[in-house]
């Protein structure tokens, strides 16, 4: 077909193979996106985005884009962030999502801060990234471990795959603290744990430093740092997806390559949303000194 309307937004060339291994084409990942919508779209609208864009597919020229270009569809729109020059991107609805799938968007990276307050994350990630050699039962575990210990501080945390190796664990907070303190909270409790078992854990980023551990990525937490979000998918092989897990769901057997834009729909159609409870939740970080 020549082309699709889909949620409003028309989308051109739908038959455009983008994750050519599995034969994905344009109009599939619309479809994946329409699917997710419901519990995507509290976490990733209204919120400013970065996106990887692979306008032939995912292979070969994937460059990343925050502001807006020539050829930005309306849905996409954009908002001033204070301190930065040129204003960013945002979506507010599924016809968003679309709209990036119609510019060739594989990854959407949302901000930990919301339109309404650009300038105050209400987010703080963990992004556990292990040395090569480790398999993901290190990841689970080192996971659990940042719950274990944010749940001593009583916060309450939530988990994600990335579409990679690696874990996301989640804190939402009130949106009263500026990204300085937010990265230098995450900084101390990361350090902390790095300290108390620095065989296993790491938060300096030199590669050289990090055979056999997990490096404990805390850097996420910056404006233009972000991290992938929860149902987006990746410009990878395999057309993985970053997926919300239930805590009791991981365990030491899951394999994140099973989550990918073929899976996720069927799954997510069967299943309680884990981070339904995300959006209402209150809670403000601790002093870093009680850490």
């Amino acid at each position: 077909m020549s082309e699709r309307v889909v949620e409003g937004v028309r989308l051109s060339n739908p038959d455009k193979i983008l994750y050519p291994e599995q034969g994905i084409t344009k109009s599939d990942l619309a479809d994946h996106y329409l699917a997710v919508a419901e519990v995507m779209l509290p976490h990733v609208s209204m919120r400013p985005i970065t996106m990887v864009r692979c306008p032939t597919g995912r292979q070969k020229n994937c460059f990343y884009q925050r502001h807006a270009g020539a050829g930005i569809p309306r849905q996409i729109e954009k908002v001033k962030v204070p301190g930065f020059d040129n204003p960013y991107l945002f979506i507010r609805d599924a016809a968003g999502l679309v709209a990036l799938v119609q510019i060739g968007v594989l990854e959407i990276h949302p901000w930990s801060v919301t339109v309404e307050h650009p300038d105050r994350a209400d987010r703080v990630i963990f992004d556990l990234d292990p040395d090569e050699g480790l398999g993901f039962a290190d990841v689970v575990a080192a996971a659990l471990e940042v719950r274990k210990r944010l749940d001593a501080l009583g916060l309450a945390s939530f988990v994600k795959t990335t579409g990679g190796k690696g874990l996301h664990v989640v804190v939402p907070i009130d949106p009263v603290h500026e990204w300085r303190e937010v990265k230098g909270w995450a900084k101390a409790f990361s350090e902390v744990m790095a300290a108390d078992d620095p065989a296993r854990y790491l938060t300096r980023i030199a590669k050289a430093e990090r055979v056999g551990r997990i490096f404990i990525d805390y850097l996420r937490n910056d404006p233009t740092s972000t991290a992938v979000g929860p149902y987006s998918t990746r410009a990878r092989p395999g057309a993985p997806v970053a997926l919300p897990l239930d805590w009791g769901a991981l365990d030491a057997d899951l394999d994140p390559g099973r989550y990918t834009v073929r899976t996720v729909a069927k799954l997510v159609s069967g299943r309680e949303d884990p981070w339904a409870g995300m959006i209402k939740l209150r809670q403000r970080l601790p002093d870093p000194h009680a850490l």
